[in-house]
């Protein structure tokens, strides 16, 4: 392993030279004026608009690679593949009851050439038909992007109950929230990586990692919560992960995995920070997120709210404009 040995008394020193730069940090931060190009972004914006023109046939190609055999007897489904997902996306977009939608839907009927009612919405949040579509459509819209693999990842809470706030409850319990952990690629603003659970941020953020590796995205450098520093988590993401965590302030027992890390913020913790503090872009989209498709899961089956919840990782993919700063 390359650079100085950390010890424990070294290790602490570091902790104290990090959070003297925070504040160097969060005084440049207020003094920066810097204007948002909102002429660049009304040019990126066109790249929604072409987004969402190509959507209907990237959701037919996604539903393309569908490998599925229905049975020849029985009532013929009214929708396929392709038509359920579009359907589904429509009711996920307007954030409107079932029941709203069905009477939307009689207005639209000849769109989707059936009439629709609200237990036929409810019903494809658990069809499995649409979840293998929504899964390859995600993976389509990565593979149409130049995804850097350079990331930034953050876990939130999703509420069961209207009013209730994730980061404002001390405790997180599973009756209440849905934990979920996503990965944004820094140079497309896209979600690469995506994980829920019914009972902790930290299996959440587990299967986001799981999916990333699974599908061979590109991924090799992050930054992370302090909630993420524990060596296990840290392991998690491979050695051929960089990343960017903070210790917690007690580093008696910091092991191998963070003598990298700490060798790195011993060359330049300046930079590290700086490097470090891009992680606040997971926030912005989170809020930016609940705010455009909604903060609560209605949904009562626990496969229906986890298939909510990565409609949303979709929709943002869908939507999203990201400008890298200069």
């Amino acid at each position: 392993m390359n650079g100085m040995k950390i010890t424990r008394k070294r290790a602490k020193k570091l902790y104290k030279v990090l959070e003297e730069e925070k504040e160097k940090i969060r005084e440049e931060s207020k003094e920066e004026g810097d204007e948002y190009p909102y002429g660049k972004w009304e040019r990126e914006r066109k790249e929604i608009v072409e987004r969402l023109q190509d959507l209907p046939d990237l959701v037919e190609e996604a539903a393309s690679q569908l490998k599925v055999e229905r049975p020849k007897r029985g009532r013929k489904q009214k929708l396929d593949p392709a038509q359920k997902t579009m359907l589904f996306l429509f009711a996920r977009l307007t954030q409107k009851s079932n029941r709203d939608m069905e009477i939307i839907l009689s207005m639209l009927g000849p769109v989707f050439g059936v009439n629709v009612s609200y237990k036929t919405i409810e019903r494809l949040y658990s069809d499995e038909e649409v979840r293998m579509v929504l899964h390859n459509l995600f993976l389509l819209l990565l593979e149409k992007s130049d995804v850097s693999g350079d990331c930034s990842g953050a876990g939130t809470g999703y509420s069961l109950q209207t009013g209730k706030h994730y980061r404002s409850e001390s405790k997180k319990n599973g009756d209440k929230y849905r934990h979920i952990f996503r990965l944004v690629d820094l140079k497309t603003g896209m979600y690469i990586g995506y994980g829920y659970s019914n009972k902790s941020e930290k299996e959440a953020f587990k299967r986001a990692v799981e999916f990333v590796k699974k599908h061979d995205i590109p991924f090799h450098k992050v930054r992370l919560d302090k909630y993420y520093s524990n060596k296990k988590d840290i392991r998690e993401l491979g050695e051929d992960v960089e990343a960017f965590v903070l210790p917690k302030e007690d580093l008696s027992n910091f092991g191998y995995e963070w003598h990298e890390i700490l060798n790195r913020i011993k060359e330049d913790p300046y930079g590290f920070l700086k490097d470090y503090f891009k992680r606040e872009l997971s926030e912005t989209y989170f809020g930016a997120d609940k705010e455009r498709f909604g903060r609560k899961i209605s949904q009562r089956r626990e496969d229906r709210r986890e298939t909510a919840s990565f409609a949303t990782a979709i929709l943002h993919n869908l939507f999203t404009v990201r400008l890298p700063p200069s």
